[in-house]
């Protein structure tokens, strides 16, 4: 039986039985053995039975008591024994059963040593009792016959026959469970109306973890955050289930009795439940084991141990498998998953928080006593929403708060939830923090106090790099269900619990000063304005999100001895620091005020120091010593005109000071950083010279790019194999140094962008491993030879991205084996002077991007490759003659053109011509796997083929009721604004559609599609193709809406769409027939071809392109 809520949708607020079962009985036959087992295992399964009195008995006729109590049952057992029609007042029972329950189907029959047939035809001890009966009221009496009548109705039913059970223990199982089956659904939660939201798909997956068929002992563990309603959803397993089981028990709040009455108790409630008593005797844990395992060793068990937070409560009161009988469920509740771990539950249930329509249904129905909130309350409903961050508990602790009040009382609630949690919310959650060591606390409150920069382990590991435990402390918090750990490592907490961890540090102290951790403007301003800081401030953070200027007394340091954390950010002031204390382990200080660090501190501790925009010139004097220092970050400093003394941090593993403009002296001793890993002096302007060499075998960025007054970079020697970034561009590097070849096994990206350099580095040391490359090596009035490089391209199989932009590359020097690049997924040739392209580019099989912008020498594209994704940019390519061949386009599975400025493709006819074309393949390959095309050409009029049409920037086409058409094509004119120097250099063009459009599950972008485009000189046609979805159902929606929205300054002229059908392939070869060109220009292509075959040639009997030539390109 799959376990749901539903069943409860149908009961009421109260039962509308007093009794679930009225037993019907011969007391002599029964009532002391059978009868009286029966009665027990139904009351011990919580069945409402009622049992005559036997003093009710002593009279003929039956007792109105009797009468009302069947009234009142909604279900009979009738135990027809040898003796029960020998008494007139069973008869007088049965034939009241049978008068208010016969049409209800609510009788069961038992059979207890008797034959149905002698029942049904009044045989054996049955026709002996009747003929008592008619010697006493006489024969044909109707009360007599109408007894026989009842007999032989009940007889009738389907029930139970004692003779086909060998043990009445089995039978009596059967019948209880039976009868559990059918009064249960009737049961709610706890007994009460109570709703619930968001369970069944819950229960669907602890009904796949229970696997009720299976022949074996499972435990079962759910698990998740305080609130969460781990206790509702186990208990709502339980009642869907215990009809199920021999024995049931669920034991509640198991930490918190444990804590207050020991583990004796606990086990002594699993045994009341077991024996039905009340003082069961308990000498001790061990003893209480052995009672517990000898009593569930062979029964069907379901067990539930509510709220369990220490491992030894499951040693003690579940133990091991081996406890239970087979086909036994234990169900285990916690916040702590490592306590279902250590017992063996590897995979236990996480508990989640409910969607956010779950969670509004919730919050709606304890507000408003409905499932959605009152039209003037929606907005703020779902404010609270979003501050419950779909935990239960909060949502109905808001929810009833906030019923019959007023719009007033909730935004003045809101507010207040603002600055103080709910304080029932809060101590329920408090209970995962109390349960925490020392440690352990601390990590958990700088994370919920200083969210923003725990956002992974790192940020943990600097602040305590001296106690070895913080990794487990993370991992304890993590199985408490206090943070998440994403895949990616990212740090996560609950709103709720981080505004738990905040209110208790809050609570420390009504002064700021004297808190533990500031995070808040005020409570920092506050200590800083009024001096009132002390020694317990450990962590100070202040992110401000716009720079502003203060007046801070920063005497207050010198009370701050514990401070180990101090983040500023974007806050500018008149005056630096005379102090700082030394415990600091994480320092990070935008604009930082003062020329240098304060000469008294001592980064012993320090592991991290930012002063990003500072204005120091210098950070020390000396020598500094701190083994812990592993990061420097002095970016933008402009003033800074020397590094320190690298002597005394060993350790150093990053050192960045990126735009330090003024930065002339690099200390020699940097070259002694042995486990430096990233190196960044990039547009440091002003350094002219760096040692001669580095021996960093940890190195892996090593950029000076932009220093533009460097002439050499250090030989690298020593064992360098980690090195994969090499930047270079931008300096004045006349020569490299010999040792490059040695990286070849490691280099992945390597600038070498505007070098002058007179040695052409050798090709034999850009190796297969590099993965981005920029190769602009020479200034573009000055030719290079470029060819020897480029020829060891084909030895980059991993190469991923290839930069040659604004190279002067002409015709022929562009390798013709670069479709050797198996690796390639992005090709960059802007700016370059070739007229067309290699061949082999086809090859490039994981291809997704080229870009030949201002190329405007290039004539044509060459065959493009097949793949899943393919975009091709030829914007402001004045020479390109032709679109890429729609036979190419069509093995292509998604495909974008951009061909923005490119007026020597004639125009309107040929984009109509082009248009055609490429519908006509589409139809011609309709087994190809094409979901959408874009393109963006010029052209000034929409194709006459579109036969909807519409000025303006919308266009609503209507669905075909059938199920032939193939796909929909959307065209959209636009037009250049009157002022060209208006309009941005990108251009944002959108198409979208509504949701529920045939497109919105398929592989197109669920919603619209965008492309971003250069200034246009003219007008031009955005063109977008979409294929029917495979899993499209027909009658979905009946017209799809395409809206085209762009800037500002340009506008959509005019848009068109249309459905096509396989049918349209005839209609589209007489619009190509009758397009401008009376020979297409695919038609042309051996000519076209021939043409450029000679413009090679005559470019290869050139030795290269003339200086000319290169200012041309520019031009």
């Amino acid at each position: 039986m799959a376990l749901s809520t539903q069943v409860r949708a149908s009961s009421g607020s109260a039962f509308p039985w007093k009794y679930d079962v009225f037993l019907s009985f011969r007391g002599e036959d029964t009532r002391k053995g059978f009868t009286d087992y029966l009665y027990h295992e139904l009351q011990r399964r919580g069945i409402r039975t009622f049992r005559d009195d036997p003093q009710l008995e002593r009279g003929t006729a039956i007792s109105p008591e009797l009468l009302t109590a069947i009234e009142q049952s909604r279900f009979a057992i009738v135990v027809l024994s040898p003796n029960y029609a020998s008494s007139t007042w069973c008869l007088l029972e049965l034939s009241k059963i049978l008068e208010c329950m016969e049409e209800r189907g609510t009788i069961l029959p038992i059979f207890y040593e008797v034959d149905p047939s002698h029942v049904r035809h009044q045989r054996g001890s049955f026709a002996e009792a009747f003929q008592e009966h008619e010697e006493k009221f006489g024969v044909g009496n109707k009360k007599v016959e109408g007894w026989r009548d009842a007999l032989t109705k009940v007889a009738s039913l389907a029930g139970w026959t004692s003779k086909d059970y060998r043990y009445e223990t089995q039978l009596i199982r059967e019948i209880v469970q039976a009868l559990w089956s059918k009064v249960h659904p009737s049961l709610t939660v706890f007994g009460s109306s109570e709703k619930l939201f968001g369970m069944d798909t819950k229960l669907e997956e602890i009904d796949v973890l229970l696997d009720k068929e299976a022949n074996d002992v499972r435990f079962i563990g759910i698990w998740g955050m305080g609130g969460m309603g781990k206790t509702t959803l186990a208990r709502l397993v339980y009642e869907n289930i215990s009809h199920q089981f021999e024995v049931c028990i669920f034991l509640a709040n198991v930490r918190e009795v444990s804590a207050t009455h020991g583990l004796v108790h606990l086990q002594k409630q699993i045994l009341s439940q077991i024996f039905k008593e009340e003082n069961v005797q308990v000498w001790d844990v061990y003893s209480g084991i052995t009672r517990i395992k000898r009593c569930f060793w062979n029964k069907e068990v379901l067990l539930v141990l509510d709220d369990v937070d220490q491992s030894e409560q499951l040693e003690n009161l579940v133990g091991e498998k081996d406890w239970f009988g087979l086909r036994s469920r234990i169900i285990i509740t916690t916040r702590n998953r490592h306590v279902l771990v250590t017992h063996g539950i590897e995979k236990p249930y996480e508990l989640k928080g409910l969607k956010v329509d779950e969670a509004l249904q919730l919050f709606s129905w304890k507000a408003f006593r409905n499932y959605e909130p009152e039209e003037d309350f929606a907005e703020e409903s779902k404010s609270f929403v979003r501050y419950a961050g779909g935990l239960p508990l909060a949502l109905k602790i808001l929810g009833s708060f906030l019923y019959k009040r007023s719009l007033d009382s909730w935004s003045s609630s809101f507010q207040k939830l603002k600055q103080t949690p709910n304080p029932t919310v809060f101590e329920i959650l408090k209970v995962s923090f109390d349960g925490l060591d020392d440690m352990e606390k601390k990590i958990f409150l700088d994370i919920a106090c200083f969210r923003w920069l725990y956002h992974n382990e790192s940020m943990i590991e600097q602040v305590y790099s001296s106690e070895f435990c913080s990794h487990i402390a993370i991992d304890v918090l993590v199985e408490k269900s206090l943070l998440t750990i994403s895949s990616y490592n990212w740090i996560y907490m609950h709103d709720l619990i981080q505004e738990m961890g905040c209110e208790i540090v809050r609570k420390e102290n009504e002064e700021p000063g004297g808190r533990s951790r500031l995070w808040l403007r005020k409570d920092i301003f506050h200590v800083f304005t009024k001096n009132t800081g002390t020694e317990a401030i450990e962590g100070i953070s202040l992110h401000l999100y716009e720079l502003e200027e203060a007046d801070w007394n920063l005497e207050a340091f010198s009370k701050m001895c514990k401070l180990k954390l101090l983040y500023i950010h974007n806050l500018r002031l008149s005056l630096g620091p005379k102090f700082i204390p030394n415990a600091l382990r994480f320092l990070s200080w935008s604009w930082y005020p003062s020329k240098s660090l304060p000469p008294c501190f001592q980064p012993d501790e320090l592991t991290e120091l930012s002063l990003v925009h500072s204005n120091i010139d210098h950070l020390w004097n000396g020598i500094k010593y701190s083994r812990n220092l592993k990061s420097i970050n002095l970016s933008y400093s402009i003033n800074l005109t020397r590094t320190p003394d690298f002597t005394g941090i060993p350790n150093l593993e990053k050192l960045v000071l990126e735009g330090c403009t003024n930065l002339v002296k690099v200390h020699p001793s940097i070259a002694l950083l042995k486990r430096l890993k990233i190196w960044n002096f990039r547009n440091c302007k002003s350094i002219k010279s760096l040692p001669s060499e580095v021996n960093m075998e940890f190195l892996e960025t090593f950029d000076v790019s932009g220093c533009s007054k460097l002439k050499m970079i250090p030989e690298f020697v020593g064992q360098m194999k980690r090195l994969s970034k090499l930047s270079l561009g931008g300096t004045a590097i006349e020569k490299l140094p010999s040792s490059i070849e040695h990286l070849s096994e490691s280099l992945v990206e390597l600038d070498l962008s505007g070098l002058v350099i007179r040695e052409q580095p050798y090709s034999r040391f850009l190796k297969q491993n590099l993965i981005a490359s920029s190769f602009g090596l020479f200034p573009r009035k000055r030719p290079h030879p470029l060819v020897p490089l480029l020829a060891s391209l084909k030895h980059f199989s991993s190469l991923t991205t290839l930069n040659l932009n604004d190279c002067n590359l002409c015709e022929g020097e562009i390798p013709n084996d670069i479709g050797s690049l198996s690796s390639l997924e992005s090709l960059e040739l802007r700016g370059n002077n070739f007229v067309s392209l290699s061949a082999s580019i086809h090859l490039l099989s994981k291809l997704k991007h080229i870009n030949v912008e201002n190329c405007r020498r290039l004539q044509q594209l060459p065959e493009l490759p097949a793949s899943d994704y393919l975009r091709v940019v030829t914007d402001n390519c004045t020479s390109l003659q032709m679109f890429p061949d729609p036979q190419d386009l069509c093995r292509i599975g998604n495909f974008e053109f951009n061909c923005v400025n490119c007026l020597s493709t004639v125009g309107n006819q040929d984009a109509s011509y082009f248009l055609y074309s490429v519908l006509k393949r589409l139809l011609e390959e309709t087994h190809r796997s094409s979901e959408y095309f874009r393109f963006v050409i010029p052209g000034s009029e929409i194709p006459e083929w579109f036969n909807n049409q519409s000025v303006g920037d919308s266009v609503t086409e209507k669905l075909p009721s059938d199920y032939m058409w193939i796909g929909f094509a959307v065209c959209a004119l636009i037009v250049p604004p009157d002022n060209p120097s208006a309009v941005p250099e990108k251009i944002s063009l959108r198409c979208r559609w509504p949701k529920g459009s045939p497109w919105t599950h398929s592989g197109v972008p669920s919603r619209g599609a965008c492309f971003v485009v250069k200034q246009i000189v003219s007008d031009h046609l955005f063109l977008l193709v979409l294929r029917k979805p495979e899993n499209y159902l027909e009658d979905t929606c009946n017209e799809a809406k395409f809206d085209f929205s762009i800037n500002n300054c340009i506008k959509v002229k005019k848009c068109g769409a249309r459905a096509f059908y396989q049918h349209d392939m005839d209609e589209l070869i007489s619009k190509m027939n009758r397009s401008k060109s009376s020979i297409s220009l695919y038609e042309a292509m051996d000519e076209q071809e021939a043409a450029v075959k000679a413009t090679q040639e005559a470019a290869t009997s050139r030795s290269g392109c003339s200086d000319d030539e290169y200012y041309s390109a520019e031009e």
